[in-house]
């Protein structure tokens, strides 16, 4: 469908499990080469191994972003292995969701470190190989909870900060003709919302049904959901569009 990335190499945060494993799988099934990172190697070596099964190229590196010396080894690594970086994925995130008067300060850390410095390690790296090449596309992987949501003080901090460090990117890096915008999913199903379900102490199937019956499509959504616009986001069927933020959510933001 997008030809255009044939060959691209492209790095995807995150892409162990979840929305991140699903924009790699897709990103790779348009032809890119994948460098798939995620905190833990054995994860990134899952889909490494998914990715190669069906005849792609992709090497996996177990890497935590909020690390500048790792994420710069990273970097020149994936580009010596697979080339010049010209896609750019933050998908990398943690929860660590409590009330502000009970949420510890190494909580907020590790979720504002991990969302926001994480993302923004991995841009500073990645440009200098897309302005190098004049052309490039990065996606920030922000939520519907930049807009609030309770016991998420830190995530929806986090999340916000994305939407503005989205904007700012793409002002700084479009002379370059690189594209820099952010997805906001909604409710996805994926291992961490169902971690969300039994911290709250419900079953995982009535949570998501709850969560269907107040969206206006009636369902949640899956990672692939995310993923398709991630892919359209990387293509030069977008290449008028940069500096947005594209919520995803089976309805429009609220």
């Amino acid at each position: 469908m997008y030809p255009e990335l044939t060959d691209r190499t492209a790095v995807v945060t995150g892409a162990g499990r979840g929305i991140g494993r699903a924009e790699a799988l897709r990103l790779a099934s348009e032809g890119a080469r994948l460098a798939v990172v995620d905190l833990r190697q054995e994860d990134a070596e899952n889909t490494v191994n998914e990715i190669r099964s069906g005849g792609g190229r992709a090497e996996a590196y177990g890497v935590d972003v909020v690390d500048a010396d790792a994420v710069r080894a990273m970097m020149e690594d994936a580009a010596r292995r697979l080339g010049p970086i010209a896609i750019l994925v933050n998908n990398a995130g943690i929860t660590r969701d409590n009330l502000l008067f009970k949420m510890s300060v190494e909580d907020w850390d590790a979720v504002l470190d991990t969302h926001l410095k994480g993302s923004f390690l991995c841009a500073r790296e990645a440009q200098r190989y897309m302005v190098e090449q004049k052309w490039g596309k990065i996606v920030n992987t922000s939520s519907t909870s930049a807009l609030g949501n309770r016991g998420q003080a830190n995530y929806s901090a986090a999340k916000a900060g994305l939407q503005g460090l989205t904007r700012t990117l793409a002002i700084e890096l479009g002379p370059f003709n690189i594209n820099v915008n952010a997805v906001a999913p909604g409710f996805i199903d994926t291992d961490m919302t169902r971690d969300t379900a039994r911290r709250l102490g419900l079953d995982a199937e009535q949570f998501k049904a709850g969560a269907a019956a107040r969206i206006p499509l009636r369902r949640v959504g899956v990672p692939d959901d995310i993923a398709n616009v991630v892919a359209f986001l990387c293509s030069d069927q977008s290449s008028y569009i940069s500096g947005q933020v594209i919520y995803v959510r089976g309805g429009p933001a609220e």
